[in-house]
């Protein structure tokens, strides 16, 4: 199946247009489900949605040979292992054109914490009732009534910043004890550092500034850490935000001179009497100019 791209050039199709109903007899899973993963939560929270509205997003097979009757199962083993555990002897599937096991599952977005969120807020508005949505994400109307008010306090800058990772819920409760600039310090330095742990987070609020608090009539508290401590954390996150701020302005300009550099390099050591002088008299010098021409610029 072809289609066309906006730029008229034809694409190929990598399912077919319909699903298509299979038995589940003829399936073949890539790996077995473990007893151990039937038993953990995430197994539960498929088998309660799937208890309650059903099979949302269908599995992904493709045929084992053209003249065969058998499917490989690439995407979707849990959800089929749950349907054949009820008794199902039929799943609607899509079909897979071109044979991707090895790589389909690195293409799949899982649900962040802000989606989930809104996907409860669409599904409130639609009329779907509380209790059904618990029912079906296997959890208690408490814990979906915290899911509600999960971004209440957190500003719209910061959630945006957030709304693609795959973080705990928990850290938006730290965040909310922060005033909003604050918020979107803290969650810049969260992306800079590649760290999204609540950990991480209170060790962002343990260094903000009683000023820069929601409650800053109240004394900052944290467990574990001393008013002294504090302080110096204070002092030390203000050093490293100021660190990081000036290697993002000068990021551009440096990577464009470490560009020039190596190609003046890689001149350089195209000249067979400058390779022969440096091996004879600077052969450290000689490493080090080969490694950054390389790209191994961390030893460098």
């Amino acid at each position: 199946m072809m289609a066309k791209s906006p730029l008229g050039q034809a694409v190929h199709a990598c399912f077919e247009q319909k699903l298509v109903s299979l038995p589940i007899s003829q399936i073949d899973f890539l790996r077995p489900v473990a007893p151990k993963v039937r038993r953990s939560a995430k197994y539960a929270r498929i088998a309660a949605s799937i208890d309650e509205v059903g099979i949302i997003e269908p599995p992904v097979v493709a045929r084992r040979s053209p003249n065969n009757d058998r499917y490989l199962l690439l995407d979707g083993h849990l959800r089929v292992d749950v349907l054949a555990s009820r008794g199902a002897e039929h799943v609607a599937c899509l079909l897979a054109t071109d044979d991707e096991a090895f790589t389909y599952n690195k293409r799949i977005s899982r649900l962040a914490a802000v989606q989930e969120h809104r996907m409860i807020l669409k599904a409130i508005e639609d009329g779907a009732s509380e209790q059904r949505i618990a029912r079906a994400l296997n959890i208690d109307v408490q814990t979906l009534r915290a899911k509600k008010r999960m971004l209440a306090g957190v500003c719209p800058e910061a959630v945006d910043l957030l709304k693609d990772r795959s973080i705990a819920e928990g850290l938006f409760r730290v965040l909310k004890r922060m005033q909003p600039l604050r918020q979107i310090e803290a969650v810049e330095l969260m992306i800079a550092m590649d760290r999204f742990t609540i950990t991480y987070a209170e060790a962002l609020l343990a260094a903000t500034p009683q000023n820069q608090l929601v409650a800053d009539d109240q004394p900052k508290q944290v467990r574990g850490l001393t008013p002294e401590q504090m302080a110096l954390m204070e002092r030390e996150s203000s050093q490293l935000e100021r660190e990081l701020r000036v290697a993002e302005r000068s990021y551009g300009p440096d990577h464009m001179h470490l560009v020039v550099a190596r190609g003046y390099l890689g001149r350089l050591l195209g000249n067979a009497r400058v390779v022969r002088y440096l091996a004879q008299q600077h052969p450290e010098f000689l490493a080090e100019f080969q490694r950054i021409i390389e790209g191994d610029t961390a030893a460098a």
